[in-house]
């Protein structure tokens, strides 16, 4: 079975819509995602009506926490504003109180079995979902991520894409769906065919231009989510 690695898709649906039909063609059955379905972008309810074609298993991400703390009033509506646009409060004018719910009490990790292949799934890094990991984050740091348990481990949540042999288990970053830091117009995301362990870092063009427009519209002065799809 092939099994598509998904992360940070923050409610862009034009990046999803374009990484699904690739997956089809690729003879994708299941996606595994990693977090950060909502933020920055503005479109959660298409993004999940999309995903609610497929099998999936999935996890929160920090921004999912971000978007609780906002419902609940621990954070200031305009500070977040400010630092990552209208992508939470979108969200919560557009989801359903039960979906919102939903999406808040997801797990921070999960274990799924797929062909007799265990995948961790994580979002910044097993121990936290807050870490950054990069594919030059100094080896022995890499290696805390091992595991004797898990044939894959799986993490997100840096928008950089790599994979790393450690003695026990794969590591793999999928890089971003929603929000590539490597360049512009691109998603990147991740195949992995259960039936010989073999893994395959994927990049599929999408078009930005409706996406900048909706940046343009709804966070003039936030320059970097309109820069970040232009590299």
């Amino acid at each position: 079975m092939k099994v598509a690695v998904l992360s940070d898709i923050h409610g862009n649906h034009y990046a999803l819509s374009a990484v699904l039909d690739s997956a089809k063609k690729n003879g994708v059955s299941q996606l595994l995602i990693l977090g950060d379905i909502v933020g920055y972008y503005y479109y959660p309810e298409i993004v999940l009506e999309l995903l609610s074609e497929w099998q999936y298993k999935v996890i929160k991400g920090n921004h999912e926490d971000l978007l609780l703390d906002l419902l609940e009033n621990r954070i200031d509506r305009e500070s977040l504003i400010k630092k990552y646009g209208k992508g939470h409060q979108e969200a919560l004018r557009k989801l359903d109180k039960k979906t919102i719910d939903w999406l808040v009490s997801l797990p921070d990790h999960q274990s799924v079995v797929v062909d007799g292949v265990l995948f961790q799934l994580n979002h910044g890094s097993p121990w936290d979902s807050n870490t950054y990991l990069y594919p030059d984050t100094k080896s022995e740091i890499l290696a805390q991520c091992d595991s004797e348990r898990y044939d894959f481990v799986l993490i997100g949540h840096s928008h950089y894409a790599f994979t790393c042999i450690l003695k026990n288990s794969i590591l793999l970053n999928p890089g971003s769906v929603g929000q590539s830091r490597d360049k512009g117009g691109i998603a990147n995301w991740a195949i992995v065919n259960t039936k010989n362990r073999c893994l395959e870092l994927k990049s599929t063009p999408y078009d930005v231009s409706e996406l900048i427009l909706d940046v343009e519209r709804l966070d003039p002065d936030l320059k970097y989510s309109k820069e970040v799809l232009l590299r």
